[in-house]
């Protein structure tokens, strides 16, 4: 959750989901700098939301669906766990 809480993130996995970019296409969209651009897709590489291919001088960035669709049915499965406890008033005596 974390991963894709910041906006910046967000963007470029938003971005992704709809075609495969390099850096220089990322700038261009998120007028983010170099360094900065380049942080967070490390951060989304490791958490293994990107994969990356290397095209000459440049490196393509493509999104990875089966780790959202992973992340999806986790928080869908917590939510179904929540209202199921909640609808039982399940309440831990203190």
């Amino acid at each position: 959750m974390r991963v894709l809480a910041d906006p910046l993130r967000m963007r470029i996995v938003s971005l992704l989901a709809h075609e495969t970019l390099c850096t220089t296409h990322l700038i261009e969209e998120t007028g983010a700098g170099q360094t900065n651009l380049s942080n967070h897709l490390r951060v989304l590489r490791e958490a293994g939301l990107v994969a990356t291919e290397p095209c000459g001088r440049y490196t393509y960035y493509r999104l990875l669906p089966e780790a959202l669709e992973t992340f999806a049915g986790s928080m869908a499965e917590l939510a179904r766990t929540a209202r199921s406890h909640a609808a039982a008033d399940n309440r831990r005596p203190c």
